[in-house]
């Protein structure tokens, strides 16, 4: 049995989502390859070669793979894939947008967003917005997975000494171009990744009040800032910072809930955070259910008190 799974990067740098990935991998305790598909990503091939578990990596260096375009790294991919028994892919819009391609090409069914291993053709993921853990299992010779990083504790990231093989890449696609990418700069920490999450929900009532309140005390924790769905369609802030089902899984050590009521598809999306600290107006809000800290008042009074405390 031997696994591939995918490495997300940015031509520079490992994604930390791929370290959860292997996580999940070696839980099928098989061989494990990685395959780095970009373009002068040779450092990304060499920092994933240290990992600890890792049998091999593949680099496969291109242009046309530079900006990460799904259809070529998915023409990519199928040139080995027939070689393993598993593809793994992180549950990111990198993964999610690779995956259900390779999968289509190989006429296999996709398991989706995963949180455990119970088999090499057996696994749970979460459906009705996290509330229930469905136990599917897969006939497939070739199981196309993308992994709920927040579920997995990361692998050493070094540790290891892979070899690393150099593979074609396949020409590139002329159906498809890339034309620009616009990135969102962030000062403080990313939200996957981030050990320490402030999160605003509508009861900030502004965008100013949003980062008026929730600014100083991300500062003051050198935590990385969130919001839930209703702040966002509110207009605080962009869809980068959305929490929860409809946007990002995060699993921090400690994130901090300020005016969110707490929505099915919020909860589901910090149910694996390690601490969670709710602070609310109104004693009856869902996500005091899953606090582990709660805290009812005036978020205007308390906020200002708690930055002035630490």
């Amino acid at each position: 049995m031997t696994i591939l799974v995918i490495a997300e990067h940015d031509n520079v740098t490992l994604k930390a989502v791929t370290l959860n990935t292997l996580s999940a991998a070696q839980k099928l305790d098989g061989e494990i390859h990685v395959l780095v598909a970009g373009y002068n990503a040779r450092s990304v091939a060499d920092t994933a070669a240290n990992v600890a578990g890792i049998a091999k990596v593949l680099l496969a260096d291109a242009p046309q793979l530079g900006k990460g375009l799904a259809e070529n790294v998915e023409a990519t991919v199928l040139l080995v894939a027939k070689k393993y028994t598993h593809i793994m892919l992180p549950a990111t819009a990198y993964g999610r947008n690779i995956a259900p391609r390779i999968a289509a090409k190989l006429d296999v069914a996709q398991l989706s967003e995963i949180i455990a291993v119970v088999s090499i053709d057996t696994f749970d993921r979460l459906i009705y917005g996290g509330h229930v853990i469905a136990t599917v299992q897969s006939a497939d010779l070739i199981k196309v997975i993308t992994v709920r990083a927040a579920a997995f504790d990361p692998v050493a990231a070094d540790g290891g000494n892979a070899p690393v093989q150099t593979i074609n890449a396949a020409p590139a696609l002329s159906s498809v171009s890339f034309i620009k990418r616009e990135l969102t700069k962030l000062e403080r920490p990313e939200l996957t990744s981030a050990k320490i999450i402030v999160s605003g929900g509508r009861g900030l009532g502004s965008r100013e009040h949003y980062e008026k309140i929730l600014g100083p005390l991300a500062d003051k924790l050198g935590a990385a800032l969130g919001a839930s769905r209703a702040a966002v369609d509110a207009g605080y802030v962009s869809n980068d910072y959305q929490v929860g089902q409809t946007g990002k899984i995060v699993a921090p050590q400690l994130y901090i809930a300020i005016g969110i009521s707490g929505a099915i598809q919020h909860l589901a999306g910090i149910k694996d955070s390690k601490i969670i600290v709710a602070i609310n107006h109104d004693p009856e809000a869902p996500i005091y259910n899953i606090a582990d800290y709660s805290l009812v008042g005036d978020l205007f009074i308390l906020i200002p008190e708690l930055i002035n405390a630490l």
